[in-house]
């Protein structure tokens, strides 16, 4: 039952430190190496490198909700929400592109 979590490569569940900068302030976040490349997946289908994707969602989060208490717990959380609604994510970039790519009033295209 379980052979197919116990066989995963350990190399995905080793701890990762990463250095980041949010508001100005040199930080680290620990992860572990699968939540890294599920985040640089997110980043790279946001069209920004992983640490200003990081930055903007802690920026964004914290607008929405305040300080976050646990903003690693709050990544790997962000993992899950994106593994399990991958389609809601790539139709809000979608739309979000299709807005980006319309002509402003009085352009030409």
């Amino acid at each position: 039952m379980c052979r197919l979590f116990a066989t995963q490569d350990p190399a995905t569940y080793t701890s990762e430190t990463r250095a980041v900068r949010l508001h100005g302030h040199a930080t680290s976040i620990r992860l572990e190496a699968a939540f890294w490349a599920t985040l640089e997946e997110i980043a790279e289908r946001e069209g920004m490198p992983l640490s200003r994707f990081v930055a903007t969602l802690h920026d964004e989060v914290q607008t929405l909700q305040g300080d976050v208490g646990n903003f690693a717990s709050f990544l790997r959380v962000t993992c899950l929400h994106y593994l399990r609604h991958m389609e809601l994510h790539t139709a809000h970039v979608a739309a979000r592109n299709a807005i980006l790519r319309e002509p402003v009033a009085g352009e030409m295209s």
